[in-house]
């Protein structure tokens, strides 16, 4: 939808207007066959339709592009009054302008900032609304430290906010010391399954190594055994010299 005619001052050419909502043109778009409309007024036409709804030429959303650029100058400079002239503002601005004016408006309404208040209150007015207002909170005066609403102010208890309190962080403590506990017992069987899994490696490693022992004592036993058979025989030898 576009911006109520109604608010403009002076005369709008026809060219500025929608030619859906026939009102003054809001984010434009330009078909090819230079017909302009407000972006949500030809996307909502454009669901049910594929023409262009002045001359019935066939369009396509790839085919909308930005207004000309002297239509958009020509927008731009149009004067209006703010939205908020029916609660008392009685600025009158450039449509270029308008929207940078209305977001800090002293006359806009706008919600109560506080939590649980549902006062939609004018902008200029906030302050003495906030200063009053049954949900406005404030730290106790007693010392609890505790935040409380002006409505609560009766049922408020220093002792008994303060013991919730306890509770509160008791349980919290006690959550995690349980997470702390868990953590550790996992930490811990993952790390004796590692020591296990070392231990069987190194067993193996053991095992290996004392095979290898038994097999060099062989071939040593088997070395000693060859040498004093040729010490044997080499004697034999000296011995039947000597006799020739």
């Amino acid at each position: 939808m576009g911006y109520d005619i109604e608010r403009f001052v002076g005369y709008v050419n026809e060219g500025l207007l929608c030619s859906i909502c026939r009102d003054v043109l809001e984010d434009p778009l330009q078909a090819p066959c230079e017909h302009a409309f407000c972006t949500t007024c030809i996307h909502g036409w454009l669901v049910h339709h594929s023409n262009c709804p002045e001359d019935r030429q066939m369009i396509d959303v790839s085919l909308l592009r930005p207004l000309y650029r002297y239509m958009k100058n020509d927008l731009n400079r149009l004067q209006l009054h703010c939205k908020n002239r029916e609660y008392g503002c009685e600025m009158v601005c450039s449509l270029e302008s308008i929207d940078r004016h209305e977001r800090e408006c002293e006359y806009s309404q706008i919600p109560c900032s506080n939590a649980g208040c549902t006062v939609q209150i004018e902008r200029r007015n906030l302050d003495g609304h906030l200063a009053v207002c049954e949900y406005r909170s404030r730290e106790c005066p007693n010392g609890c430290g505790y935040t409380i609403l002006s409505a609560e102010d009766t049922q408020h208890n220093c002792v008994a906010e303060l013991r919730t309190e306890l509770e509160l962080l008791r349980s919290e403590m006690i959550c995690r010391v349980e997470e702390a506990k868990h953590e550790m017992e996992s930490r811990l069987d993952s790390q004796r399954r590692h020591m296990v899994q070392k231990e069987s490696i190194l067993q193996n490693e053991i095992e290996e190594l004392k095979s290898q022992m038994s097999r060099m004592m062989s071939d040593v036993r088997s070395l000693m055994a060859a040498e004093r058979q040729h010490r044997q025989e080499l004697e034999q030898a000296e011995l039947e010299k000597r006799e020739l």
